[in-house]
């Protein structure tokens, strides 16, 4: 009798796991980014190219206006400290544009 118990508990175990297995996939939505915009206007290019990778323009507008020399320097650190894989080309043209839109005139 005890076999017999056993037996019908592990089928119906059975039953309801292949039961399961057996309901249609759910959908899931994962949204893993949202990079925000994207920077515009004239030299926006080479820093949509290289800078949104990991930046949105949102992020990058609201740091403080800087100088050319410290934008320099910013794109600099941002290849050599933290790794990011900016075309060598690119560099004047994101500095000139991050100078146009987020210059403090020096």
């Amino acid at each position: 009798m005890k076999k017999l118990a056993f037996s019908l508990t592990a089928l119906l175990a059975f039953g309801s796991i292949a039961a399961l297995a057996a309901e249609a996939p759910k959908s899931v939505k994962i949204d893993l980014s949202n990079p925000g915009p994207y920077f515009t206007g004239d030299g926006s290019d080479a820093i949509n190219a290289n800078c949104t990778a990991c930046h949105s323009a949102e992020m990058v507008l609201a740091q403080p206006a800087l100088s050319r020399a410290a934008w320099q320097a910013e794109v600099g650190k941002m290849m050599k400290v933290y790794k990011a894989s900016v075309d060598e080309q690119d560099i004047p043209a994101i500095v000139e544009y991050l100078s146009k839109v987020r210059g403090n005139g020096s």
